[in-house]
């Protein structure tokens, strides 16, 4: 049975035929086409960790596939101590077809996949965000064209985004710019994880973000400060006050530079209001096609054919 618990669960090739199967997908939903793909098939989503994004873009994918959705907190679903893990998993999986998961815990998500009876996605942990990985190539191939030797540069924290990022631009042959302060960049041993995967991937760190972003393709940034590093918040913002992207650093770059948040936003942290509202923005594009990801990652994990 397969599972989307991190883009490390694929193979290049795999993140390339998700990212295909997603854009025919959205070019026959925007011709009218929604091909019930996924008849009477049941999603279930948990979280610990609220969203907007992430919950209706699954629910709406479902739907659109010919199924439906249901929602349940933590505590809606035991999660919170009433039972153990293990055995939510285990009837939680018996009447759904597919389950999606937004956890704190990456190992939460492991655990349950390794019990249940039907595929288990990764909506967020701490440590990955595969979907959204997902969800920026497919929006950069639409704007960049062929991305393979394009160059992404991420601003701020070495988190979940960023992590699940670097794997997926390597998978696509992007070059990957960490432009982090030091004490927030990702662990050494992760340039390992990606040589490893992809021999010769372009990973560079760079902390000064005028050098980083003068041959960028696509600037790319995230909140400050994740749910639950609430306490690091005050910090977190005398840190990365420099990697703001701002007009200036907008100005630093490629005039033909796109710019991508994964949203939420905080407005005049991370990102200012012009450069969210700048002609180079293409972020709600970019949140669009979390949906239409979202419908690519069910078909392909329940082995239904877009041509059915």
């Amino acid at each position: 049975m397969k599972h989307l618990l991190s883009l490390l669960d694929l193979s290049p090739v795999q993140t390339q035929e998700l990212i295909d199967l997603a854009a025919k997908l959205k070019s026959d939903w925007k011709q009218g086409q929604l091909k019930p793909l996924l008849d009477r098939k049941v999603l279930v989503q948990i979280y610990e960790k609220p969203s907007l994004r992430t919950r209706v873009s699954f629910e709406s994918a479902m739907i659109h596939l010919g199924g439906s959705g249901m929602f349940m907190s933590e505590k809606e679903a035991g999660l919170d101590g009433r039972e153990s893990l293990e055995d939510v998993a285990r009837v939680v999986s018996r009447f759904a077809d597919v389950v999606v998961l937004r956890t704190f815990s990456q190992k939460m998500i492991e655990d349950f996949a390794k019990v249940s009876n039907c595929p288990v996605v990764n909506g967020l942990s701490d440590d990955f965000h595969p979907c959204q990985a997902l969800t920026d190539i497919l929006t950069m191939q639409e704007h960049c064209g062929d991305i393979e030797g394009k160059t992404m540069v991420y601003l701020g924290d070495g988190n979940n985004v960023a992590r699940s990022l670097a794997i997926s631009c390597a998978d696509m042959g992007v070059k990957f710019i960490l432009c982090s302060p030091q004490g927030y960049q990702l662990e050494p041993e992760f340039a390992e994880i990606l040589e490893k995967r992809v021999p010769g991937a372009s990973y560079q760190i760079i902390e000064d973000p005028l050098e980083a972003v003068k041959n960028a393709d696509v600037l790319y940034t995230d909140v400050w400060a994740s749910m639950g590093q609430e306490k690091e918040t005050a910090k977190r913002r005398v840190a990365f006050a420099p990697y703001q992207i701002n007009a200036e650093l907008l100005a630093a770059a490629p005039k033909s530079v796109k710019f991508m948040h994964c949203l939420p936003a905080k407005r005049g942290l991370e990102v200012t209001d012009d450069v969210m509202e700048t002609p180079n923005s293409i972020v709600f594009d970019q949140a669009e096609n979390r949906m239409h990801i979202a419908r690519a990652v069910f078909a392909w994990l329940l082995k239904v054919s877009s041509d059915k």
